[in-house]
């Protein structure tokens, strides 16, 4: 789910010309009413976290703004997996420091991982923020702003294991009006030896059933033509109704939203390789409207590795489950993310890794190299004893592999025909359309009259990118 690689657009602020395009979809009127300015960084929970805050913030009498200086309320919405995204975050903050000196009215508030991990030093010795607010503490904002009005540091970074945020209908902020995320689910259970996420955001809860299903068919009935169903590990979503003791299982998640109608596209991440079950496959195959793609995390090639990253499953039974996605949805798309340089990690087990992003095909990765995170297990247990100039060599690696695998895996749609969702204009020229198809591939077409964001279009591919496939608009799938 988080992408800082750099071969691709690094996740960065908010994009302001998309943020002016919602607000205005959303027709706020702020007269009358302070404004806050937020940044979201990381993975999609954070940029859907930063919906369910600002629909907090939309209720107590404060509209959002995309010009950081005239903002009452600036927040950044930060994650804790890499030290680069700490970084950055910190490089902000400075900035964020600078406007409220001008301005000391102005408070400034750090939301998310980054909050939980590092509070005390964000708060009380680099003394750069008002607020300091944990992933499960969004509904006391407007406590927390009051008390920082009053003059005092405000902060609560306690991780609850009931909240799900089910009854807050999120503002959304960088919708493009088709798109939009849903939270299924909250935390994680994965002890991941590297990952610092079941310490910043708590023990997996899942979220009502009929509540999701109620937020899709919103969405689906304002114009929203596709949904990202979002958890840390969506596959392992269940979820007991109290009224009737029946349980629900992802599949059966998955099928209820594909039943609210069967244009509303229904995509998910992320999937973790232990917890994705026939059951799931079987639903996306009977559904049209699921899409034909899983995120479906590796990590590493190598057995010994992954069982030092307490992954679970060793290489052939990850080659297994990829064998079996395909026999059952033989068009999936599968991507995946990687690291390079873990704690011990030789040149052959490297090697490993080169050969299973060749045996699955991935369609795209993200790629990292590894990043000591404090408190994580690894760090406990594991020297970080691979050289830096190492880790970038092996990523690089990596990525020359991904790319190469990327181009053939686009060539190979040359000459296919493919339902798109048109998400709006193209990039580089207005004379041209993109939407998705299945496979989350993106496309790029001529425009026609009549053809708007939200319809769907039949598009035959005639060229190809590593990155993108451009194709002309035919009547049908048959053409």
């Amino acid at each position: 789910m988080y992408n800082d690689n750099p071969t691709l657009e690094s996740i960065k602020v908010i994009d302001e010309k998309r943020q002016g395009e919602a607000y205005a979809q959303n027709n706020l009127n702020t007269d009358g009413k302070k404004r806050f300015y937020i940044e979201s960084y990381g993975c999609q929970m954070n940029f859907s976290d930063s919906e369910i805050v600002a629909s907090i913030l939309s209720e107590v009498n404060y509209a959002p703004t995309v010009e950081m200086e005239e903002a009452h309320l600036i927040l950044i919405n930060t994650c804790s997996i890499r030290e680069k995204a700490e970084d950055t975050v910190r490089k902000r903050l400075r900035i964020f420091d600078k406007i409220k000196k001008k301005r000391p009215e102005v408070m400034v508030g750090v939301l998310g991982c980054m909050a939980e991990r590092l509070k005390e030093k964000l708060m009380h010795e680099e003394k750069l923020v008002d607020m300091v607010i944990g992933p499960d503490a969004y509904r006391d904002i407007p406590k927390l702003i009051a008390t920082a009005e009053d003059g005092d540091k405000a902060i609560n970074v306690f991780l609850s294991r009931e909240e799900t945020y089910a009854d807050i209908s999120p503002l959304r902020l960088q919708s493009n009006g088709v798109s939009a995320f849903i939270s299924i689910m909250r935390g994680c259970d994965n002890m991941c030896s590297f990952c610092v996420v079941p310490f910043t955001r708590g023990r997996e809860r899942s979220r009502n059933a009929f509540s999701i299903v109620a937020e899709a068919t919103d969405l689906y009935n304002r114009g929203f033509r596709e949904v990202t169903l979002l958890g840390q590990n969506v596959d392992s979503y269940k979820w007991l109704n109290p009224e009737t003791d029946v349980k629900v299982n992802f599949a059966n998640l998955m099928e209820m939203v594909a039943l609210v109608h069967p244009d509303l596209r229904i995509r998910f991440s992320t999937s973790h390789p232990k917890d994705i079950t026939e059951e799931v496959l079987h639903t996306m195959k009977k559904y049209e409207n699921i899409c034909n793609y899983i995120h479906l995390p590796v990590q590493s090639g190598n057995s010994r590795v992954l069982k030092l990253m307490n992954r679970t499953y060793d290489r052939e039974w990850y080659m297994d489950k990829v064998k079996m996605i395909y026999n059952i949805i033989p068009e999936c798309a599968i991507s995946s993310d990687v690291i390079t340089g873990f704690c011990s990690e030789t040149e052959e087990e490297h090697k490993d890794t080169l050969t299973m992003l060749e045996y699955v095909k991935y369609s795209m990765s993200y790629m990292f190299f590894y990043s000591e995170r404090p408190g994580t297990l690894a760090a406990k247990k594991y020297p970080d004893d691979i050289p830096l100039e190492i880790k970038k060599r092996r990523l690089q690696e990596v990525i020359d592999t991904q790319m190469e695998i990327s181009r053939i895996h686009n060539e190979n749609d040359i000459g296919k025909t493919f339902k798109v969702l048109v998400e709006g204009f193209s990039k580089k020229s207005q004379d041209d359309l993109r939407g998705r198809n299945s496979q989350n591939k993106m496309l790029v077409f001529p425009k026609k009259e009549g053809l708007l964001p939200g319809q769907y279009a039949y598009v035959k591919v005639t060229d190809a990118t590593r990155a993108t496939l451009r194709g002309v608009l035919v009547d049908s799938m048959e053409s």
